[in-house]
């Protein structure tokens, strides 16, 4: 009689059947309800990112690629301009050329220019190296701070403008005492990066050394006027870069943002200042040929000139070195 009871309980039409499949089925459309509840609050708080999140978060490494990609293109832009001119395809003269034709003061101008050029990267490597075998001076160059990066600004500003506002005079002068003082500047700025070591510094200067003397080349035998109209748009570039290189300060190239600004500031600025190296290359060799001369003119200033072609030269040094050390940026 229990049995049959028990059956009798347990039947498909039975009330205690149907009360235990009901509450089944209803827990599992709350359980459904609040997983649809969860997912899409977890999608609300995906889409409602803060800037700050976004830009904070991990770099992913696209900014550096997409960096190298672009240098990658400009060396073989550069080296197919150099085969172009340098094999004379060009069907105008350049600056080879017509050096068979320049007078013999011309000659003398860019000659000069170039000594003053090499003498400028000699005092600066000997004031970067003497800085750094001392403590005491490696302790201030080396200061961080808005009051630094104005002070450092403020002195190779000042000093190359007072370098340039001297009236050219043929050694001793007051001229070539405030070369040497900017010259002095940078090499102190700049001294810190001896903390990379011997091998670095030594592969950055014969790579800058390789890419400095390519784009020279090319500069000379392309046509005197090729890359003289480049002063609009490499100004521009130039404060892209400037304030990519103040935004990197700040944010380390470890987050999203602040890859993409070293991206800039390295890469960007590696092929920027490739490109001011041929414009004022072919700078150099129109006002050699086109300086008055005769009496009253003034004097050419060969100082001037070679300011140019030596502050592009530290800016590619500086990008370089920074790049060797990082690795490529493999640690990304």
């Amino acid at each position: 009689m229990l049995a049959s009871r028990l059956c009798g309980v347990l039947r498909p039409g039975s009330g205690l059947l149907r009360s235990a499949t009901s509450n089944k089925s209803s827990s599992t459309i709350v359980r459904l309800y609040a997983q649809d509840a969860r997912g899409s609050f977890s999608r609300q708080a995906a889409r409602r990112r803060t800037l700050k999140e976004q830009v904070m978060e991990p770099a992913s490494g696209r900014a550096i690629s997409a960096g190298q990609g672009a240098l990658a293109g400009a060396a073989v832009l550069g080296l197919g301009g150099l085969a172009y001119y340098g094999l004379g395809l060009s069907n105008e003269m350049g600056a080879v050329e017509k050096q068979m034709m320049w007078p013999q003061y011309v000659k003398d101008r860019i000659r000069d220019t170039y000594m003053y050029f090499g003498g400028s990267i000699l005092a600066t490597a000997g004031t970067a190296a003497a800085i750094f075998r001392s403590p005491a001076a490696m302790n201030i160059v080396m200061r961080q701070g808005w009051v630094a990066l104005g002070v450092t600004l403020a002195a190779m500003i000042g000093s190359g403008m007072v370098a340039r506002s001297v009236p050219y005079q043929a050694a001793p002068s007051a001229k070539q005492a405030a070369w040497l003082l900017h010259c002095a500047v940078i090499g102190a700025v700049i001294a810190p990066i001896c903390l990379l070591g011997g091998p670095i510094l030594t592969r950055a200067a014969w790579y800058t050394a390789g890419m400095v003397g390519g784009l020279s080349t090319t500069a000379v035998c392309a046509p005197s006027d090729k890359f003289l109209n480049w002063g609009g748009p490499l100004a521009m570039g130039l404060g892209v870069v400037f304030c990519a290189s103040l935004g990197s300060m700040f944010l380390p190239p470890t987050t999203a943002l602040g890859s993409g600004l070293y991206s800039v500031a390295m890469y960007g600025g590696l092929i920027l200042f490739g490109a001011f190296l041929l414009y004022d290359t072919q700078k150099i060799i129109y006002k050699a040929e086109r300086h008055p001369v005769g009496y009253g003119a003034p004097p050419f200033d060969p100082v001037n000139a070679s300011i140019s072609i030596y502050m592009d030269t530290i800016n590619i040094f500086i990008r370089i070195a920074s790049i060797l050390a990082s690795g490529g940026n493999r640690r990304r």
